[in-house]
């Protein structure tokens, strides 16, 4: 047995003790998975006792337990001895600032982490600047960094982006539902012109207007490794929306696109539809919840019906879309059948049952006329 799941488990301390005196000696175990078990920081300890003599785990996941800075300051003891462990998963715990600064005194002697996942621990500004400098100074090649819901502002985001320019390995970075704002958006946008690695980056939630969204798309033009951005629960707007669609008519590497409850209302959807009939890499587009009513609906379907060979997934869930919006999008399915788009989510709106006959049928259509290519439609 290589994973061992005792996630749900609600064992405490003492079963973690228990445990890590098992798990001292067994080698063959690689995952070790006790997320919602109830440790705190004597379990936490007793697990960075065992991590300093176990060669094989490569994964630790302790989500959603109570463990504080003695346990964080336990684990990060540990990694200064540990060399095999890979991912440290501790989202959900109360690190706290301290905690951070911890880890990051632990990173600095570590070589082999790959993984930190931190969401949700109040690591705040200074959790975040500790956290990065140690980072800096880690001798091995981070390659996934969650510090998402942590309270981290402006300051903060200035650590960060500091470790995007210098970083050269970092793949994945999750700053979603932190406050960086539009001034923490320019600070991560002028570190994305710098950074060659990164792939996917969250900045969903983090009250970014259409002013950090310029920042953004003027940094993905010059930034050739990003393929999915996120930025969801950001009041970007219609012209957040528009400075958008420009950018994507004819830059970029953007293969996943969210922007969902972003308030874009019609007016964005229409800059987006427009973008779309140029653009050659997005191959998912996410405009749940922004409020585009028939009129979006016309608009998107407007470019549905322009070949487009990359579109394969849309999501228009909770959008206020009634029948005449459906019947807009399944003239459009009718009238291009090539399109590439393969799903179509449109659950939670207000069209009735003679808007889901004309999706049906549209549906059917395209089946019909595209060699049994089936479009998935959700209501």
């Amino acid at each position: 047995m290589k994973n061992l799941n005792l996630s749900g488990n609600s064992f405490g301390d003492e079963g973690a003790k228990s445990l890590a005196d098992t798990l001292e000696k067994n080698h063959g175990i690689q995952k070790l998975q006790l997320n919602s078990t109830n440790i705190g920081d004597e379990g936490a300890k007793a697990l960075a006792e065992m991590l300093k003599k176990n060669t094989s785990i490569t994964t630790i996941e302790l989500n959603n337990n109570s463990i504080e800075y003695p346990g964080f300051a336990s684990l990060a003891d540990a990694l200064t001895v540990n060399s095999t462990l890979r991912a440290l998963h501790l989202n959900g715990n109360y690190g706290g600032p301290l905690g951070a600064s911890a880890l990051a005194k632990g990173l600095e002697m570590n070589k082999s982490l790959r993984e930190i996942h931190l969401h949700g621990n109040s690591i705040g500004n200074e959790g975040a600047r500790t956290l990065m400098t140690g980072l800096m100074s880690h001798k091995g090649k981070v390659t996934t960094l969650d510090i998402g819901n942590n309270d981290i502002g402006p300051k903060g985001a200035l650590h960060v982006a500091n470790f995007v320019k210098k970083t050269k390995s970092l793949q994945w970075l999750n700053l979603y539902m932190n406050d960086i704002g539009d001034e923490g958006a320019q600070r991560i946008a002028e570190a994305l012109k710098r950074n060659n690695s990164l792939t996917t980056l969250d900045i969903g939630g983090n009250n970014i207007h259409a002013e950090g969204t310029g920042y953004i798309s003027n940094a993905m033009k010059e930034n050739t490794t990003i393929t999915t951005l996120e930025l969801s629960y950001n009041p970007i707007g219609p012209d957040g929306a528009k400075i958008l669609a420009d950018f994507l008519k004819f830059h970029g590497n953007i293969q996943t696109l969210r922007l969902g409850w972003c308030q874009i209302g019609a007016k964005g959807a229409e800059y987006l539809s427009e973008s779309l009939q140029y653009n050659s890499t997005v191959s998912t587009l996410d405009l749940r919840a922004n409020g585009l009513g028939d009129d979006g609906a016309a608009a998107l379907g407007r470019s549905l019906r322009v070949v487009n060979e990359t579109l394969t997934s849309l999501d228009l869930g909770f959008n206020e879309i009634r029948d005449t919006g459906a019947f807009s999008l399944a003239q459009a399915l009718k009238a291009n059948p090539d399109a590439a788009v393969t799903t179509l989510n449109l659950a939670s709106n207000f069209f009735t049952k003679l808007g889901q006959v004309a999706l049906t049928e549209a549906k059917d259509h395209v089946m019909e006329m595209n060699d049994g290519k089936e479009v998935n439609i959700y209501f």
